[in-house]
């Protein structure tokens, strides 16, 4: 039995470690691919987001990468530094999954970037404008993607339905200007609560989705809309989303007002008078849902002026045998381009001034392979210089370019309809890295953070009940057997209840039964994370929570099993193997958030980075006081250069040598100083730059030695899965029946 039980263990054994070194091997592999895509990203600046994207804090994930495989787009999130990182920030278009996947909230999504900020009417977390009673949602307020549009219009009906406000007389409740998708949903959310509105539009019913090049696909994720229902398809086209924008308009018997455009809105809040070009409008509260569009960017060429340019492609046909210049480095210009160029017979020309247009990946491979037809042909790193009647005249990489041209179709966006929102008294905001409707710094705490607060109560509530509950579950157990459990193993044979508590008995077989279905239940979290049609099942804090809830019980609970002894290979392994996975998961919840992330993340290093700052600076005044500075400055720049990375093993072995070499250093340049007091002060800010030099880089190796604890804690989970086949099998095999 001892032989085949070894033959069995060292099988498991050989399973998981096979099963280590391929997870190590494939994480590797997708870490350096990842790391080298950022890389070749942040050089063509093609990793700066457009909108609304997440950052992730490398201090507080614990690597679970369950945010890799939510985004609907596919891979804009990769692994660099053994946690996640927006790799092509280029192609995200807000969705939140991300963020909502986060077992561990290390995930914000925010607007703009350090590098380039964008700017936006400044709201708070319900949306409300600098000016009381005027809220901003969907594109406008930066949520370009139509869900979130839809999210923001339910949200703030919500909020707004919640503060009951009072229509002034002759009025309504709520004044809606847009019926673009936040527009109609903030009308139906208002509808549904019973409130009064206007739901004004300037153009057609859809707003900006209106102006989209035929047959555009808008929308990857589906919605829940009052009086419909689930709304959307995964992928649905410009045509189908319309259509069913209608349908929902008529079965909630919506009434839009088309055709009539906002010009003024006069009053205060509780009592607005919208001016429009249908009449005034009284009401108690405002949603502007009006799009960012305003008026289309012009290209400020001589010949723009011309009737052959247009600022949107509405029927390819109509193009059909002329010759078009399409301008544009976005998503719409891309489209555009590859529409004529697939549904006309029309000679095709990009223009944009980068090396490579700013879309998503689709319109990418779309445009490559209307090239590779010569259906397209792209001019990069070009601008429009002046527009005649025949040619356009164009600069490209510094050298006159001439194309032949019909027409012009410049999509190079809208702007912002700054004038009316001054007019109107919102005021704008440039946002850099900063969450939606987040107070400027040095404002005081705002509900968000008290949303934020309020979302931990809950999670550490949850954390609460499943301690209690395993306590419970313990008591109980140890209530039923203590007496037996606290006899030595050779008096346990004489005991009464020997028959009934034996892990073959029918209580032992009980617990065993339901600790192996309890430890089981464990993979639910993996399958949660990776199995993309599970994404968005239930909150993933709650998932996690119950991941350690379980990890932390199963080991006890199998000991109650075992009746807290170990008589054979297979069940000792077990236990081994799953001590090791309990303690793998403590460091990866717990311990790993707590080590600051690698040096190179200046903002996650705040404190030491700062101080290493202000050391610095400190000395250099010392070293103008030096007649011969070279030695000086040579020796303090041995200890302000970046550590090269190594091992935590190499960092504890060389920090004694490198410390005897800098002080025996510091006694050859002692005589280059002209007294005493400037020679204690440069040791002594000499000091403080190493020695916060090697804290950082010590830093940076422990965190890089404490990610391979995922690697143990997954094979070693595999392992467990054998064992306990295993342990089960000889149990059966051996007949450890009920009896």
């Amino acid at each position: 039995m001892d032989f085949s039980q070894t033959i069995i263990a060292s099988a498991a054994v050989s399973s998981a470690a096979l099963f280590a070194g391929g997870y190590a091997v494939n994480r590797w592999r997708r870490q350096r691919a990842d790391a080298e895509a950022l890389r070749e990203a942040e050089e063509l600046e093609r990793n700066l987001p457009r909108s609304l994207h997440p950052i992730i804090d490398p201090d507080i994930c614990i690597g679970s990468l369950a945010c890799l495989k939510s985004c609907p787009e596919g891979d804009i999130l990769g692994i660099v530094n053994g946690t996640a990182a927006l790799v092509h920030g280029q192609h995200c278009v807000g969705h939140g999954r991300c963020a909502a996947e986060c077992p561990v909230s290390a995930i914000t999504l925010v607007f703009g970037t350090a590098k380039r900020g964008i700017d936006l009417p400044e709201v708070n977390e319900v949306f409300e404008s600098s000016r009381p009673g005027v809220h901003v949602v969907g594109e406008l307020g930066g949520m370009g993607l139509i869900k979130n549009a839809i999210r923001q219009g339910l949200q703030v009906a919500d909020h707004l339905a919640r503060g009951k406000p009072a229509a002034p007389a002759g009025g309504v409740d709520v004044c809606v200007v847009g019926a673009g998708p936040a527009g109609i949903a903030a009308a139906l959310g208002l509808a549904h609560h019973g409130l009064t509105y206007r739901l004004l539009e300037q153009d057609s019913v859809g707003g900006t989705i209106f102006h989209f090049p035929r047959r555009k696909v808008v929308m990857t994720e589906t919605v829940n809309l009052p009086f419909w229902g689930k709304f959307g398809k995964r992928r649905i086209s410009k045509e189908d989303l319309l259509a069913t924008l209608d349908k929902v308009i008529q079965k909630a018997s919506l009434r839009v007002e088309e055709k009539v455009k906002v010009t003024g809105i006069e009053g205060r809040d509780g009592d607005f008078t919208v001016q429009s070009t249908a009449g005034p409008v009284r009401a108690a509260k405002v949603v502007l849902a009006i799009g960012r569009r305003g008026s289309p960017r012009k290209l400020q060429v001589p010949g723009e002026e011309q009737a052959k340019v247009v600022y949107r492609l509405i029927e390819p046909e109509q193009y059909a045998g002329s010759k078009v210049l399409v301008v544009g480095a976005g998503d719409a210009g891309v489209e555009a381009a590859c529409q004529l160029a697939r549904e006309s017979d029309a000679q095709v020309w990009l223009s944009f001034r980068g090396d490579a247009p700013k879309c998503r990946e689709p319109n990418r491979v779309d445009m490559e392979a209307q090239a590779a037809k010569r259906r397209l042909t792209l001019l990069p790193g070009s601008q429009v210089k002046r527009i005649g009647e025949q040619e356009v005249e164009l600069e490209a990489g510094g050298k006159p370019l001439r194309v032949p041209n019909d027409f012009v179709v410049v999509c190079a966006g809208g702007e912002l309809p700054t004038e009316f929102l001054e007019k109107a008294g919102v005021g704008m905001r440039r946002y850099h890295g900063e969450a939606p409707g987040s107070p400027r710094k040095g404002a005081t705490r705002s509900h968000a953070l008290d949303r934020e607060m309020a979302a931990k109560r809950k999670e550490h509530r949850i954390e609460t009940l499943f301690a209690v509950l395993g306590a419970a579950i313990l008591v109980l157990l140890a209530l039923h057997g203590w007496r037996y459990y606290l006899l030595p193993q050779a008096e346990r044979f004489r005991s009464p209840l020997h028959p009934l508590l034996k892990p073959a008995s029918h209580w032992g077989h009980g617990v065993g039964i339901a600790a192996t279905a309890f430890m089981l239940s464990n993979f639910l979290y993996a399958a949660r994370k990776r199995v993309r049609w599970l994404s968005g099942v239930g909150d993933m804090r709650i998932w996690l929570a119950f991941h350690v809830f379980v990890g932390f019980m199963s080991p006890l609970v199998i000991a109650f099993h075992a009746a807290f002894q170990s008589r054979n290979l297979l069940a000792t392994g077990t236990t081994a193997a799953l001590a090791v996975v309990v303690a793998t998961g403590i460091v990866g919840r717990y311990i790993f958030s707590l080590v600051p992330a690698a040096a190179e993340h200046a903002l996650e290093l705040e404190d030491l980075q700062a101080s290493f700052v202000r050391a610095r600076a400190e000395v250099e005044p010392l070293l103008e006081m030096v007649e011969n500075p070279v030695p000086v400055k040579r020796l303090f720049a041995s200890v302000t250069a970046p550590l090269p990375p190594g091992s935590l093993l190499h960092s504890l072995v060389t920090l004694p040598l490198q410390s005897l070499r800098s002080r025996l250093a510091l006694r050859r340049v002692a005589s280059l100083f002209p007294d005493q007091e400037s020679r204690r002060a440069f040791r002594e800010d000499f000091r403080v730059c190493e020695r916060l030099r090697l804290q950082i880089a010590f830093f940076r190796s422990l965190k890089s030695l404490m990610r391979a604890w995922r690697i143990f804690h997954a094979s070693l989970a595999g392992f467990l899965v054998l064992a306990i086949a295993a342990h089960i099998g000889f149990s059966l095999y051996l007949g450890y029946g009920l009896k």
